[in-house]
C-alpha cells in the first residue's frame, strides 16, 4: 500500500502484514521508514475524516510532560492521502507509543502485581496527576474526549501517561463552528445528565469529560474500586452502573444512598481530606449542577497536595499513604487479603511471594511499636517492654491513648532516634525532624508537569518545595535557580522561586524592593503558561502586600483585585482567589470608610470560597472579622457577634486538625476578642436581641507542648 504525506510530500510503503491493531473503523500499521510512527488506515475514509483530520492538526493541544522525549497526547502529526489524481484523505501518522500498558494494568492490583510490582501509590498519584493534565491541555483548546474510558489511556513504568485514539474525540472547527462528534460512549464514565441519550446527537461539553475524569482519578486511587460499586440494599436485582450513576448514588454521599461500600473496597477515608472534598463536589453536588464538578487544574492541584502529604511505612518503604492517618493502611488491607499485598516489598517480589497469599497470615503491628519489638528482641533492656505496653494501651480502647503516648515514648528511649521518630509520628506529634526523615525519598514525582521520574530538575524543584515548608526561603531560592538552570521553561519554579522571595521579604528591611524581584518571576511565569491560575493568585498577594509601601496604594490594590479576577476567570474553583480577592475588598472599605458596598463584597466573596471548600479555614477568619467590624458599627449586633464567633471557632478547630498551632494561637486570640466584646455589650445584647444564640462548640484546648 502506498500513501503520501500531505506536508512533507513523502512517499511510504506500508506493509498490509504489518498491523498493530484494528478495529470497527481502522487498522493502525507499522511505518518501515520510521520506526517513530504508525500509520492510521480508515476502512472506508470519508470528507468528514479528513475535514476533522486538517482541523487537528491545525491546532494541536500543548503537550503537558513539557518535552520532546514523551508524548502525553498522541495527537496527528500528517495525513495521508492516495497517490492517485484524487489524492483522498484515508488516514494519518502519529507518534508511536513503546513500552506502555493500560491504565486497568495500574488500578487494577492483581495485574499491577504481575506486571509493575514497584508501581506503588505515590506512582499511582502521580499517573492522575499527568491524567488530569492532559485533560487540561485538551480542555484549554476547544476539545472533548467524549468517549472517556481507561482503554484509551496508556501508562509507562514511571507514571507517564499517553492519551491515544485522539481522531475519536470531539473537535470543533473555530472558523466554520462545525463540530464533529464523539458518537460513542460507555456508561460507566457517562455523567448522569448524558446517560440514556444518543451520542450521536449531543454536543458534548468539558464537564461531561470532567465526570469521567474523576472515575478513573477515584479507581486509580482507590485500588481500582468504581465510585458507584456497592452492596445494593434495596429489593430486587442491583440496578446497573448507568441507573446508579443517574440517580446519583455515590457510595460515599453524604446523604443515604441504597448501597454499601464493597468489604474489599479501600477506605475513603484513606483519602486525602482535599481530595474526598474534591469527589463528593463531583458526584453528589456536580449530580444536579454539573459546573460545580472540579476542573482538571482544580484536580492538579489536590492531587499535588496529597502527593506531598504521602509518607512511607517502616514496615514496607513501598507503603505510601497520608500523613493524616494514625496508620499504615497499606499494612492492615495485606492482612484483609489474605497476604495479598497491594505494594510488595523487594524482598517480597525477588522471592516470588508477590504472586501467591501467605500460608499463616501473621497479625498486623502497627509501625509505632516495631521499632522498640526488634530492640527487645536483642537487648534485655526493661524499658522497651514500657514501648508494648504503649502499643498494648493503643490497641484496646481510644481513650487510652493519652497513657499510650507516655508509655511509647518512654520505651523509645531505649530505641535511640529512630524510635523516638516513629512513636512521635504515629502518635501525631512529628515535628520538623520526622517529616525530613521520612520525606527523602518523596522526591521522585513531584513537578506539576508530567515529568519522568529521573529528572534532577524536579528533585530541585522538589528540594525548594520542603524549603519553603519549613521557612527555609534562601535554601528554597537556590534549589528553584537550579531547577530553572536546568530547565529555564519551567514555569512552576518560577512560581516556587516568587513566592519563596515573597515570604523571603517579610522578614526583609527592604521588602519593596524584593516584592518587586518577585512579581519578575510571576511574569515570567505567565508569560510561559498565560493560564496559570496559581500566577496569577500570587503576583496578586504580592501586589496587595506592595500597597502598604506605595504611594498610590489604591492602584496596588486595583492591580491585585485585576490578578485575582484573571485566577478566578481560569479556574473558577479555586476558593483561595475568592479569598484573597475578599481580603483587597474589605483593606479598600476600611480606607474608604465604605461599610456598606466594599464590606458586602468581601463577605460575597468569603462565602463562595467556603461553599468551594468548607475546609476553608482562612475565609472563616476573614469572615469573622468582618461580622465582629460590623457588630461593633450597625444595630445588629446580637446577632453578627454570635456569627463571628462561630466562624473563628470553626477556623481554630480545623487549624488544631491541621496541627497549624501559630494560626491556632492567633484564631483564640482573635475568639478571646470577641468574647470580651460580648461580655462587655451582654446585658444590651439579651436584651435587644429577639433570637436565641446558636450553640457554641467549647473551643478546643490547645495540646500540651510538653
Amino acid at each position: 500500500m502506498r500513501l503520501q504525506r500531505q506536508f512533507e510530500t513523502q512517499i511510504i510503503t506500508i506493509d498490509p502484514t504489518s498491523t498493530l491493531g484494528h478495529g470497527g473503523e481502522a487498522r493502525v500499521y507499522a511505518v518501515p521508514q520510521d520506526e517513530s510512527l504508525v500509520a492510521k488506515v480508515y476502512h472506508k475514509p470519508t470528507e468528514a475524516h479528513a475535514d476533522k483530520l486538517l482541523t487537528m492538526l491545525a491546532n494541536p493541544p500543548d503537550n503537558p510532560a513539557g518535552s520532546k522525549d514523551h508524548i502525553s497526547i498522541a495527537w496527528p502529526v500528517d495525513v495521508l492521502r492516495t497517490v492517485d489524481s484524487k489524492k483522498q484523505v484515508v488516514g494519518f501518522l502519529m507518534t508511536r507509543v513503546k513500552e506502555m500498558h493500560s491504565l486497568l494494568d495500574f488500578y487494577n492490583p492483581k495485574t499491577r502485581r504481575q506486571k509493575c510490582p514497584f508501581f506503588d501509590y505515590l506512582y499511582l498519584h502521580r499517573t492522575a496527576r499527568n491524567l488530569a493534565a492532559a485533560f487540561g491541555a485538551l480542555h484549554a483548546r476547544g476539545y472533548c474526549i467524549g468517549d472517556v474510558n481507561e482503554s484509551n489511556i496508556l501508562v509507562s513504568n514511571t507514571a507517564l501517561i499517553t492519551l491515544v485514539d485522539t481522531d475519536s474525540f470531539q473537535v470543533r472547527n473555530e472558523r466554520s463552528g462545525k463540530i464533529y462528534r464523539c458518537g460513542v460512549g460507555k456508561p460507566e464514565f457517562t455523567p448522569p445528565e448524558l446517560q440514556g441519550l444518543s451520542f450521536a446527537q449531543l454536543d458534548r461539553k468539558p464537564e461531561h469529560d470532567l465526570f469521567g475524569l474523576a472515575v478513573l482519578l477515584f479507581q486509580l486511587l482507590m485500588e481500582g474500586t468504581h465510585p458507584f460499586a456497592g452492596i445494593y440494599q434495596g429489593g430486587g436485582e442491583p440496578p446497573p452502573y448507568e441507573a446508579r450513576i443517574a440517580a446519583g448514588h455515590f457510595i460515599y454521599s453524604r446523604r443515604r444512598v441504597p448501597y454499601l461500600p464493597t468489604p474489599i473496597a479501600p477506605k475513603f477515608e484513606m483519602l486525602h481530606p482535599t481530595l474526598q472534598q474534591l469527589f463528593v463536589r463531583c458526584f453528589e453536588d456536580g449530580h444536579k449542577n454539573p459546573h460545580m464538578r472540579p476542573n482538571a487544574q482544580t484536580w492538579q492541584s489536590a492531587i499535588s497536595e496529597a502527593e506531598q502529604d504521602l509518607i512511607a511505612c517502616s514496615t514496607n518503604h513501598h507503603h505510601r499513604y497520608g500523613k493524616h492517618l494514625s496508620a499504615c493502611p497499606w499494612c492492615e488491607r495485606t492482612i484483609k487479603l489474605g497476604g495479598r499485598d497491594p505494594f510488595p516489598s523487594v524482598q517480597a517480589v525477588k522471592q516470588g511471594k508477590h504472586l501467591q497469599p501467605l500460608k499463616k497470615p501473621k497479625r498486623y503491628i502497627p509501625q509505632t511499636v516495631k521499632p522498640a519489638l526488634a530492640y527487645y528482641s536483642h537487648s534485655p533492656n526493661k524499658l522497651v517492654p514500657i514501648a508494648a505496653m504503649g502499643q498494648l494501651h493503643r490497641t484496646t480502647t481510644r481513650r487510652k491513648y493519652k497513657h499510650a503516648s507516655i508509655y511509647g515514648l518512654v520505651g523509645a528511649g531505649a530505641v535511640g532516634m529512630l524510635g523516638v521518630t516513629l512513636l512521635i509520628k504515629d502518635f501525631k506529634l512529628s515535628t520538623k525532624i520526622s517529616n525530613v526523615l521520612f520525606s527523602g525519598d518523596d522526591r521522585v514525582l513531584v513537578s506539576d508537569r508530567a515529568v519522568d521520574l529521573n529528572k534532577d530538575s524536579s528533585n530541585y524543584y522538589y528540594q525548594g518545595k520542603i524549603y519553603s515548608k519549613y521557612g527555609d526561603y534562601e535554601g528554597a531560592i537556590e534549589n528553584f535557580n537550579q531547577a530553572l538552570n536546568i530547565n529555564p521553561n519551567d514555569a512552576q519554579a518560577y512560581i516556587g522561586r516568587g513566592n519563596a522571595l515573597y515570604e523571603n521579604a517579610q522578614h526583609s528591611g527592604n521588602p519593596d524592593n524584593e516584592y518587586k524581584i518577585a512579581l519578575k518571576d510571576f511574569d515570567r511565569a505567565l508569560r510561559l503558561k498565560p493560564d496559570e491560575a496559581e500566577a496569577y493568585i500570587s503576583r496578586g498577594i504580592v501586589r496587595y502586600n506592595m500597597a502598604e509601601y506605595s504611594k498610590n496604594a489604591s492602584s496596588d490594590y486595583k492591580a491585585a483585585i485585576d490578578d485575582f479576577n484573571q485566577a478566578i476567570l481560569r479556574n473558577p474553583n479555586s476558593a483561595k482567589a475568592y479569598v484573597k480577592r475578599g481580603i483587597v475588598y474589605h483593606k479598600q472599605a476600611q480606607q474608604r470608610g465604605d461599610f456598606g458596598f466594599g464590606y458586602q463584597e468581601a463577605l460575597k466573596d468569603f462565602n463562595q470560597a467556603l461553599k468551594i471548600n468548607p475546609q476553608e479555614a482562612e475565609a472563616y477568619v476573614e469572615r469573622g472579622n468582618i461580622l465582629y467590624e460590623l457588630a461593633k458599627l450597625t444595630g445588629q449586633q446580637d446577632k453578627k457577634y454570635w456569627e463571628a464567633m462561630a466562624d473563628i471557632q470553626t477556623a481554630a478547630k480545623i487549624f488544631l486538625e491541621r496541627k497549624d498551632m501559630e494560626q491556632y494561637q492567633q484564631a483564640l486570640d482573635n475568639l478571646g476578642n470577641i468574647c470580651v466584646a460580648v461580655e462587655t455589650n451582654c446585658h444590651s445584647l439579651i436584651k435587644n436581641s429577639a433570637d436565641k444564640p446558636p450553640k457554641l462548640d467549647t473551643p478546643p484546648r490547645s495540646p500540651n507542648k510538653s
